[in-house]
């Protein structure tokens, strides 16, 4: 179960339980019209609220225990989101940079967007810009996440990427500037600690990722077949020609 699904769960064990209701609404100190919103996902319930509506349901101990966690981990993400945006991206690019600075191995896929340790200055700019942040708060914002970039120098560190193709194709930066950001690419692939692999939307698949993630040190991933090494970056230089191209003949 996760914060998007608690509410319907909440409908669905109320509903298994033949309650109606406004029953279980008075039975959790709350209205009708509040139990509605939070069953149809439309407001994010607190934990103070899943734990009256199961009081009120009446389930056992161990459901409780299930549903409760769900809520704890939706309010602790709710409360981390509100932690960035009170302290600026800046910090929470300063955050990451620790994180990754404690890290030995990296592993990280990423379906929509150059990963940041690889972004360019400009495509940084183009990520950020659509955040509604002062200019002020660009630059520092673009500053941190350059200054992450560091740690793929560092000695004893393993940085291993799978990114899709469209990533490389994602027109949020102008097709030359783009160009300049596959280049950086090809050129981090050739770091001898840096492992970046790409997913052709032609090569068969078994299954499909939902999200991005990333996994740090000792955990294992099930991965989608890519291009890696020569084939890689052959790969990256063709898109990157086609871009040039494109550019020619406008």
């Amino acid at each position: 179960m996760n914060k998007h699904s608690l509410g319907p769960a909440l409908r669905a064990l109320r509903e298994s339980s033949g309650l109606e209701a406004k029953a279980v609404a008075r039975g959790a100190a709350m209205s009708r019209s509040k139990l509605s919103k939070i069953e149809n996902g439309n407001t994010a319930p607190s934990v103070t609220d899943v734990d009256c509506i199961l009081t009120a349901i009446g389930v056992s101990d161990e459901v409780k225990a299930e549903y409760m966690a769900a809520a704890r981990e939706a309010a602790t993400e709710a409360t981390a989101w509100r932690l960035i945006r009170r302290l600026g991206y800046s910090r929470k690019q300063q955050q990451v940079q620790a994180l990754e600075s404690q890290t030995t191995l990296l592993r990280l896929f990423q379906p929509s967007l150059v990963p940041g340790l690889l972004q360019t200055p400009e495509y940084v700019r183009a990520v950020f810009a659509r955040r509604r942040l002062s200019e002020a708060q660009l630059e520092r914002t673009i500053g941190a996440r350059l200054a992450r970039q560091s740690v793929l120098y560092s000695e004893g560190k393993t940085f291993r990427f799978v990114i899709t193709e469209s990533v490389l194709r994602w027109r949020i930066v102008p097709p030359l500037v783009l160009v300049g950001q596959l280049d950086r690419l090809i050129s981090a692939s050739r770091l001898p600690n840096v492992d970046i692999r790409v997913i052709e939307p032609s090569a068969p698949q078994r299954d499909f990722p939902g999200h991005s993630f990333s996994i740090k040190d000792d955990r294992i991933v099930t991965i989608a077949y890519a291009r890696s090494g020569e084939e890689m970056r052959a790969l990256i230089g063709r898109i990157r020609d086609e871009l040039l191209r494109e550019q020619e003949t406008a």
